[in-house]
């Protein structure tokens, strides 16, 4: 079996978080999931969201999914100058 490329999924939640004032155990709360969970999501180390938890996070936050994650190549992001 082939290793497994990584996602090139970016998270946001850190700065979105800052802008909001808030702090990942208050989300965690208001969303209803571990702060361990979130913090992997925070990380840029999960593999997966469930859109429930998504959904959840996005009303917290009074946000649109596309302002907590992005995507980009990681190749153009290794070629961009330093």
């Amino acid at each position: 079996m082939p290793p497994e490329e990584p996602h090139q999924i970016t998270c946001h939640l850190d700065r979105l978080l800052g802008e909001r004032g808030m702090t990942l155990a208050e989300l965690a709360e208001g969303v209803g999931v571990t702060v361990a969970n979130l913090s992997i999501l925070k990380n840029d180390r999960a593999k997966a969201i469930r859109f429930s938890t998504l959904s959840a996070i996005c009303r917290e936050l009074e946000c649109q999914p596309g302002e907590l994650l992005t995507f980009a190549h990681r190749e153009a992001a290794a070629d961009s100058p330093a």
